[in-house]
């Protein structure tokens, strides 16, 4: 199975972080999945630590692609596909980083791994 990550989750898988859970935990464990990260999720990491809203206390984000090779995570590039199914998406929500995981999810017919009940909202599989 391949999977797709929210940024929280990310984060915390990163920090090994109780918040994430037990189901998600296991999914990104089990090496017989295929872990992905969008580069929207390294955006919205580097934006939110240089703002200050994000406190990175043991690492810097430039450190963010050995952190994901070391773990075997790959990397889902935002495509054109991508972002333009993330413009057109309907509904209010403006979150651009959510909105380009959603398209990802979408396009690239894969669950995403959130905690954020909006994911709902755009009809994709959320594991949680």
């Amino acid at each position: 199975m391949t999977i797709l990550l929210d940024t929280h989750a990310l984060l915390w898988w990163l920090a090994d972080d109780a918040r994430l859970s037990a189901a998600a935990r296991e999914r990104i464990r089990d090496a017989r999945n295929r872990v992905l990260v969008s580069s929207a999720s390294a955006w919205e990491i580097a934006t939110k630590h240089r703002l200050g809203k994000l406190d990175l206390t043991d690492w810097d984000p430039t450190e963010l692609p050995t952190r994901l090779a070391r773990d075997r995570f790959d990397v889902l590039d935002i495509s054109i596909d991508h972002a333009l199914h993330a413009g057109l998406l309907s509904g209010a929500h403006r979150d651009p980083f959510d909105r380009i995981l959603i398209a990802q999810s979408r396009i690239e017919s894969v669950p995403i791994v959130t905690r954020d009940p909006v994911f709902l909202d755009y009809e994709v599989d959320v594991i949680w």
